[in-house]
């Protein structure tokens, strides 16, 4: 698919938490038409206190190729989100995209896991979807420092995922907890494949588990980039790959976002 560069408007771009913004695009309908997964390199705008230069990757939390509409989930962190925070309805915001490659639902998957923490959730709630369109049952473990952290909930039910909530405040979020937990669920029903973004303790838990029990899996990396098309290089990963001695480097937009997740290293 070949990415286009839009000019954007802003529909909305509303706070829903005290960390977190859910903003809404309109691009056109070929733009929109986005596999989960996949991401857009948004150009921040400039204000006279946080001048970003380089464009911040983001992945999709929504996209419908009729209406031409995208949505995004982002955590407010650094000088380009406190500008991207800053927009209003009818603003126009420069976009990239669709960029990467997305996850890849096999058809012989009849049930899958997805774990996600923080804003990983957003990049997960539109697999579960595309899943569920699918006839594939999902289980949705979601991570999170507190229940008020806890996101994207109604995503995953509206679905019939079977949804499991772990925070850290009462422990349960551990990785030793977590791994009983989802090798328990394993157990009533095999996972066919597992899917996890937004966080490197519980991805590794994952490859673990993956490697352990010949399960599939696949992670959607966060990661600093500049052109977001693989021409500049700086979002380069070493990787893991079946049958070579040494690490062998990806670029991280242009060959994934989304990576086997046994070829992952932390």
């Amino acid at each position: 698919m070949t990415a286009i560069d839009s000019r954007s408007t802003i529909i909305s771009n509303q706070w829903i938490n005290d960390e977190y913004k859910h903003m809404i695009i309109q691009v056109d309908e070929k733009a929109a038409n986005v596999k989960p997964g996949q991401f857009f390199n948004l150009l921040c705008p400039q204000t006279q206190a946080d001048k970003p230069f380089f464009r911040r990757p983001m992945s999709t939390y929504f996209a419908n190729s009729q209406t031409g509409q995208v949505e995004f989930l982002y955590k407010v962190t650094g000088s380009g989100t406190r500008t991207l925070a800053e927009l209003k309805t009818n603003d126009k915001l420069p976009v990239l995209g669709p960029l990467g490659k997305g996850f890849n639902l096999k058809d012989h998957y009849k049930h899958i896991l997805v774990v996600g923490r923080g804003v990983g959730l957003a990049t997960l709630a539109p697999l579960a979807e595309a899943a569920a369109e699918k006839n594939i049952l999902v289980t949705a473990l979601l991570s999170a420092r507190n229940s008020d952290s806890l996101m994207s909930q109604a995503r995953f039910l509206n679905v019939n995922a079977n949804v499991i909530e772990v925070i850290d405040t009462d422990n349960s979020s551990r990785v030793e907890n977590v791994e009983a937990i989802i090798l328990a669920e394993h157990q009533k029903r095999p996972i066919d494949a597992m899917f996890t973004c937004g966080s490197t303790r519980l991805t590794k838990l994952l490859q673990k588990i993956a490697i352990n029990h010949n399960i599939d899996g696949e992670v959607a990396l966060e990661q600093h980039m500049a052109c977001g098309i693989g021409m500049c290089y700086c979002c380069v990963k070493p990787f893991n790959i079946e049958g070579e001695s040494q690490p062998r480097s990806k670029r991280v937009c242009i060959d994934g976002p989304v990576f086997d997740i046994k070829e992952f290293m932390a």
